[in-house]
């Protein structure tokens, strides 16, 4: 049996610009705001979701006016959000060279809860402004980071370790 996930995670990048490529078509873009790379472990629910949701529309990662650190949000700036569903963010890979995947979600099971994270991000912001990529498709993920600013996002109760990296 696999362990139940403890928490939900979710990688959220500052960018100038992003977009998801299917099949040599571009399927979304987006200008200034955030890319999120977001995945789904057995035992999440929607509540992680709504935290995860919660957290990339609401997280402080720009500067004000006045040259405050860290004072606005993806809403404050007006920006927009790319959501790209990403299994990989998962893979257990303290043993050997070769990654294991399951910790993520089934796909019927991580299909749902993703789905239901973009729209609780469209919801709680500007769906107009949300874009996401194609759930299990091979996707090209370009972007021009901003900063570089690349953080972590949990939901829950994270048994141990930093809530956030940057990198």
């Amino acid at each position: 049996m696999l362990p139940v996930s403890l928490y939900s995670v979710a990688i959220i990048q500052r960018v100038l610009s992003a977009s998801v490529t299917v099949d040599k078509e571009v399927i979304s873009s987006i200008g200034r705001g955030v890319l999120v790379f977001a995945a789904v472990a057995p035992g999440d629910s929607e509540k992680e979701a709504q935290q995860i949701a919660n957290k990339v529309i609401k997280m402080k990662l720009w500067d004000d006016e006045n040259g405050g650190r860290w004072k606005k949000s993806v809403m404050d700036i007006n920006g927009e959000v790319l959501c790209v569903s990403q299994f990989t963010l998962l893979a257990r890979t303290k043993k050997g060279t070769k990654p294991d995947f399951h910790g993520a979600a089934s796909p019927d099971e991580a299909s749902r809860l993703y789905r239901y994270f973009v729209d609780t991000v469209k919801e709680g912001y500007q769906a107009e402004r949300v874009k996401d990529g194609r759930f299990q498709a091979m996707m090209e993920v370009a972007l021009v980071n901003d900063g570089p600013v690349t953080l972590e996002l949990q939901a829950g109760n994270p048994s141990g370790g930093s809530s956030e990296a940057a990198s």
